[in-house]
């Protein structure tokens, strides 16, 4: 199994967890579940034509395709629902292309890991490339926030960014010293929240860059993925807690435990409108994990074995879509 970015900071990060937030915290432990999750599912994979390219996150685009990073094979993938794929290279060599989203102005938005670059690329797959502007930030996830503006996680640089369409970009620090923040997602609120790997905090930041913390009642839960949910909270993954938690936008957490043992699960991401539940990809238990907002889940094997699911997204077929990065393919599961 190769070890990257995504294996070698998960595997190898042993930090002091660091208590200090700005916010306050409420927090309970599996309430009891209501609604049952989806029972039975098809999973279908795509093979990503360049080699050991390693597929990492995925997003659905303005124009009804799926589109996802290939961090080893330094190119956006495009794949249509029908599973055609087509790719494009990125002009920085060895950009490590992390984090993805559709962007405000109809083209799709990328974070370059060790390219330092916010990219840009059209539905035609022409690629713009922004630098960030501290050295060294490693960028990693990104969303389009409420404001009309890109919004990203500044791993190393321990900042949120903001990029306008036109590629203007303003950095705000995390308070929590080395939080190294990794997810984000736009909230039901307006403002945008985001995951502290070693910070074990969720924070949220405004529109306007003033961020406060709440702090993960699990110790060393190596938060990763966040989404807005159905319910009008943000959901979230831990990587070693190995739950999937929900917080309010007052900042209440509550935490779900993960049937699978040490599922190390990474992506999380609302399902379809129908649905309503959250999905979440198991990295080393190797599935697809469900959840309902009251915390009931489920579980769907990947067919390749140690495919290693890691993004996760709905697509405009209404079916749920994920990458596989160390089985190199695309993944979807029909409802």
């Amino acid at each position: 199994m190769k070890y990257t970015f995504w294996h070698a900071a998960l595997a190898a990060a042993v930090p002091a967890v660091v208590g200090l937030a700005l916010g306050g915290c409420n927090s309970t432990t599996n309430t009891t579940p209501a609604a049952a999750p989806t029972t039975s599912a098809t999973i279908t994979e795509y093979a990503v034509p360049t080699t050991d390219a390693q597929p990492e996150e995925i997003t659905t685009g303005h124009d009804g395709n799926l589109w996802f990073t290939e961090y080893l094979g330094n190119k956006i993938g495009r794949i249509t629902p029908g599973g055609t794929v087509t790719e494009f290279a990125i002009p920085t060599a060895t950009a490590n292309a992390e984090g993805i989203t559709e962007g405000p102005d109809g083209n799709v938005w990328f974070t370059e890991y060790s390219g330092n670059n916010i990219g840009r690329i059209t539905p035609t797959g022409t690629i713009t490339e922004f630098p960030v502007p501290t050295s060294g930030s490693n960028p990693t996830s990104i969303v389009t926030g409420s404001d009309g503006n890109l919004w990203f996680t500044e791993y190393t640089g321990n900042n949120i960014g903001r990029i306008t369409p036109t590629g203007t970009i303003t950095e705000f620090p995390v308070p929590t010293s080395g939080g190294s923040p990794i997810g984000i997602a736009a909230g039901p609120d307006h403002n945008l929240w985001f995951t502290e790997y070693n910070g074990n905090n969720i924070g949220q930041i405004t529109t306007a860059g003033v961020v406060t913390e709440f702090p993960i009642p699990t110790g060393s839960a190596f938060p990763h993925d966040i989404a807005a949910g159905s319910d009008g909270n943000l959901w979230f993954v831990e990587y070693s807690g190995n739950k999937v938690a929900k917080i309010t936008t007052s900042g209440t957490i509550t935490e779900y435990t993960i049937p699978s043992s040490g599922a190390n699960a990474i992506g999380i991401a609302a399902g379809p409108v129908s649905n309503g539940n959250l999905w979440f990809t198991e990295y080393s238990a190797n599935n697809i994990g469900e959840t309902t907002t009251s915390g009931t889940m489920s579980t769907f094997g990947v067919p390749t074995s140690h495919g290693a699911p890691l993004g996760i997204t709905t697509g405009p077929d209404g079916n749920i879509w994920f990458t596989e990065a160390t089985a190199n393919k695309i993944g979807k599961l029909a409802l």
